[in-house]
């Protein structure tokens, strides 16, 4: 017995010790653990992080796409209407934050059915403290796990934080509703605008962004927009044609037998600072669309594609003016590289490189084609915002589905449907037709409704002083003669029913 006692005090302190080391391992373990939850959360702030400030920045870059739109706009007007121009360029992002924020945001991406967002309507409202993580989100960060509390859960695939999210959402409304300051130039009463612009953006505008980006019909049915060709050029296009045609053509554009007088723009200059400042602003405009900074390979695809299309584009209106005019018409290579970038902007994320040049390019013909013939059936559209972003808007749409690649759109976009090219483009040909048919119906009849209630154009002698003085009181170039051409075909001095005569005749060069 004496001799076991060694023996069992030698196994009750092994016991101890391995129980001791057991202990130890779980208190290890469990620290490890902890570790591990600390650093996976910190990673998962870490990204979300560098994915808010990507999207800020990329929407502070579309945000200054409006300065870029002032410009080309203002030069590509008289300059007795410049002040108006630049008047209606600032005011409109003010108008299309009050309205985006009270309703437009809630009825585009609150949850509802698949007409529009029922929801989180009149002002931004709902938890989002912690965010949803999409799929493709997920794929790259798996360690997440947090959940979506809100009521705009068509756009929680992105985790950035709410307000993000709006900001980046608002700037692209407001760029809708600048398309359509070009193209009612020079005679439109500036109130009048403003009251139209409120109803685009808080009305027409959310309710077709909601089909397709905010969880509705066409959306839900493989209707693919990665940036907004349709969702934001193509209504914008639908509504400025409306106006154009409620408003009608500015005096002395057309003449009795049909002959098309043309108005220059009085600074080609400010035109061609306007479109770089665009171009720029485009990188903001598709490659932030991603919503998330780490996705490197994505940003890369989209930006290389944005930039081909819009030099093609810029090459083809060249090449076409050329042909179809003689001369290389700057007014047309500017519109060009325009059209390339709308064109591109709903299938940068589904279709390669080449395609995207390809594309680009036609937008640059087209654009050509689109303002010789919109002359022709006395469409007045001072600075071709149809052309671009109508024509090329439903053009670029299409083009998803002519040159769709389900490669692309898996690595990408992360948003495959697996149809073909052809099945792809039916699918985006019923979108065109929606769309355009709502927004310019119900455009029509807003525009209409304005007419009555308010007037939508300003009188014969106003537009023959120029908006500038009629409708701000102030001249943009107050220092300077103004020279005859800045008024057009109407030399200036005459009383407005004789500049009126005087506009409907032809005119003829002198030798």
């Amino acid at each position: 017995m004496t001799a076991l006692r060694p023996r069992v005090r030698t196994l009750v302190l092994a016991l101890l010790a391995a129980l001791a080391a057991a202990g130890s391992a779980h208190a290890q373990d469990a620290a490890t653990q902890e570790a591990l939850a600390r650093l996976t959360t910190a990673s998962s702030d870490l990204r979300i992080g560098i994915d808010t400030v990507w999207v800020l920045v990329a929407a502070m870059l579309v945000f200054f796409m409006n300065a870029g739109f002032a410009l080309v706009e203002s030069g590509l007007c008289r300059a007795k209407n410049t002040t108006n121009i630049l008047a209606k360029n600032f005011i409109v992002f003010a108008i299309s934050t009050l309205s985006f924020w009270v309703l437009g945001w809630g009825l585009m991406f609150g949850d509802g059915n698949g007409f529009l967002g029922l929801s989180g309507l009149f002002f931004v409202a709902g938890a989002d403290n912690s965010p949803a993580l999409g799929e493709a989100y997920l794929a790259m960060n798996p360690f997440s796990t947090a959940v979506y509390e809100g009521v705009y859960s068509s756009i929680n695939w992105t985790p950035v934080p709410l307000w993000a999210k709006f900001f980046f959402q608002l700037v692209f409304a407001g760029t809708a509703a600048t398309i359509v300051s070009g193209a009612v130039a020079e005679r439109i009463k500036f109130g009048s605008f403003i009251v139209f612009s409120f109803v685009l953006v808080a009305l027409l505008y959310p309710i077709t962004g909601h089909w397709i980006w905010g969880g509705g019909l066409l959306g839900a049915n493989n209707f693919r927009d990665f940036a907004g060709s349709t969702v934001v050029h193509s209504v914008g296009g639908w509504a400025a044609l409306a106006g154009i045609l409620v408003l009608g053509p500015r005096l002395g554009k057309y003449g009795k037998d049909g002959r098309v007088t043309p108005i220059p723009g009085h600074s080609m200059t400010s035109a061609a600072l306007g479109v770089l400042i665009l171009w720029l602003g485009w990188f903001g405009f598709n490659p932030g669309s991603t919503m998330a900074a780490m996705n490197g390979t994505a940003i890369a695809h989209i930006l290389v594609n944005t930039n081909v299309a819009a030099a093609m584009g810029a090459l083809g209106a060249t090449a076409t003016a050329w042909l179809m005019l003689g001369k290389p018409d700057l007014s047309m290579i500017l519109n060009g590289c325009l059209a390339g970038l709308v064109a591109i902007t709903a299938p940068c994320a589904f279709v390669t490189i080449e395609a995207g040049a390809l594309i680009g390019l036609i937008g640059g013909v087209l654009v050509v084609l689109a303002v010789i013939g919109f002359d022709k059936v006395k469409v007045d559209d001072p600075v071709g915002a149809l052309s671009v972003h109508l024509v090329n808007g439903v053009w670029g749409t299409l083009a998803l589905g002519v040159f769709y690649d389900n490669d692309v759109a898996t690595n990408i976009a992360a948003l495959a449907t697996g149809l073909s090219p052809f099945a792809q483009l039916m699918v985006q040909l019923k979108g065109v037709v929606y769309v355009g048919a709502f927004t310019f119906g119900a455009s029509f009849v807003v525009w209409y409704a304005i007419k009555l209630v308010l007037g939508v154009r300003v009188s014969a002698d106003e537009e023959f002083e120029g908006l500038d003085v009629g409708e701000h009181g102030m001249s943009a170039y107050p220092d300077f003669a103004t020279h005859p051409s800045s008024f057009g075909s109407i030399a200036p001095g005459l009383p407005a029913a004789a500049a009126a005569a005087a506009a409907a005749k032809p005119v003829t060069a002198k030798p």
